[in-house]
């Protein structure tokens, strides 16, 4: 039945770059209007049913523009993956599907995000020294005062800093955190969290 089939639709967020992974039913996902926003409340994937077609607006970490992408209405509900990609970039941007393989094809993602800022990185420190450094103080700030901690439990953490991200890394589980260090509303977004959590991992 319709209300059974279950989809997931993953993405990585533009604003905070984070990688979304909601799961909903083909009945949620047929109400009006059915929004799928990332935690951070400022992008997420419009998902509109019409009959035999379904219409998706997808927002884009490449271009940082959204995406108008449609499928017809069996392909949505029942392939094992579908992949959306950006025209300007070449590289996916959206997955819907069954649970494993989508979660496959996110990590496949990550590692190319991680790959191409790598490479950016070789040509220069950071994409703005300025804001990174910025960024970094605010991070030792809340960390001094204890504001960083980890789902699991643990406050012990370990930064990696890239050429335009830091992660913090739980020295537990193992658990990520990816702060934005870009642009200057990456800095004043960081000075609103007077405290950060680390999403643990389940082992």
């Amino acid at each position: 039945m319709l209300e059974n089939a279950k989809r997931t639709i993953a993405f990585i967020c533009p604003v905070c770059r984070q990688p979304v992974i909601l799961e909903r039913s083909a009945f949620q996902l047929a109400a009006a209007g059915s929004r799928l926003p990332c935690p951070c409340g400022k992008a997420g994937v419009d998902v509109e049913m019409m009959g035999g077609q379904v219409r998706l607006r997808v927002p884009c970490l490449f271009c940082e523009q959204e995406h108008t992408v449609s499928c017809s209405t069996t392909a949505f509900l029942h392939e094992k993956t579908l992949a959306f990609s950006c025209a300007a970039s070449g590289l996916d941007c959206c997955y819907v599907g069954e649970d494993e393989p989508v979660f496959s094809a996110m990590r496949r993602l990550e590692e190319t995000v991680d790959v191409l800022e790598s490479e950016a990185g070789a040509q220069g420190t950071f994409l703005n020294d300025l804001v990174m450094e910025e960024i970094l103080e605010e991070l030792r700030d809340i960390g001094r005062r204890g504001g960083i901690s980890c789902s699991c439990g643990c406050r012990e953490y370990k930064m990696k800093i890239n050429y335009s991200s830091v992660e913090l890394f739980c020295a537990r589980c193992d658990g990520a955190l990816k702060i934005p260090a870009a642009t200057m509303s990456d800095i004043e977004d960081l000075c609103c969290k007077p405290t950060l959590l680390i999403r643990g991992r389940e082992r």
